[in-house]
């Protein structure tokens, strides 16, 4: 279907990544087995370093929090630097297996794409229709911004380094979970008055029906992006949807 933009007064996009301008299997066929295979040596490498030992006190305390909600995480040892790595690497491993959406485990693997990326060892996609998009938009005077798990560290090297070039440009801002959980209509609000517009003024485009409830719970238009390989969502006829960005004009 064709969403207009004009006609609501709508004054910015704000975009998934996952399933929405790249697809999934690059997310979990290249950039999730890529921070894997790398965990343990870049931890041993970088073990010094302030970024680590930022990401080694977020982990701490959410190994803490999981204790505490009676999961049943691996034992964190700190007993020396090395086992402290060691903790970090095993706790790493079991939220990757879990897919989730950790605050810590995001930073570290953002790091982690940065070292790739800085090597030449990862390059940034899109599907074919974004860069048009963007392009089209910042024509038309809509903003745009990314709204992702990924750390803002990673959203910006993806678009960096895509085969049409440096993406960046079109895009005004870049937000994390650090403004809040996906799921939570609160974050949606604060990105809305981050980007200085009322929520009725931004459209939000994902392919998880999840976050869409919550970002119009927040009062911001959604639209549902349906790619080729993006996950079954049981409610997906509640909510506008569609398959390209070229639809949203």
């Amino acid at each position: 279907m064709t969403v207009e933009l004009a006609a609501p007064g709508t004054r910015a996009v704000l975009l998934d990544i996952e399933g929405t301008t790249t697809p999934m299997a690059f997310v979990h066929e290249v950039l999730f087995p890529f921070a894997r295979a790398h965990l343990g040596d870049f931890l041993e490498a970088h073990r010094d370093s302030r970024e680590v030992q930022d990401v080694v006190g977020m982990l701490a305390s959410e190994h803490a929090a999981d204790r505490a909600r009676q999961e049943a995480p691996p034992d964190w040892r700190t007993g020396s630097l090395h086992e402290t790595m060691v903790s970090v690497r095993e706790y790493a491993g079991w939220l990757m297996d879990r897919d989730r959406k950790s605050p810590g485990l995001k930073r570290l693997q953002g790091l982690i794409w940065e070292m790739g990326y800085q090597a030449g060892e990862l390059h940034g996609r899109v599907f074919d229709d974004v860069p048009g998009a963007l392009m089209r938009w910042r024509t038309d005077g809509i903003m745009v911004a990314i709204y992702s798990s990924g750390s803002e560290l990673a959203q910006r090297r993806l678009f960096e380094s895509t085969p049409d070039g440096d993406l960046t440009p079109f895009i005004a801002a870049f937000f994390d979970t650090a403004v809040g959980a996906k799921t939570e209509s609160a974050s949606y609000s604060r990105i809305a008055g981050r980007l200085h517009l009322p929520p009725d003024q931004v459209l939000f485009v994902s392919d998880v029906t999840t976050e869409l409830r919550a970002a119009r719970a927040a009062g911001m238009r959604v639209v549902l992006s349906l790619r080729s390989g993006n996950r079954f969502q049981a409610d997906a006829d509640r909510f506008d949807q569609v398959r390209s960005l070229d639809e949203i004009v």
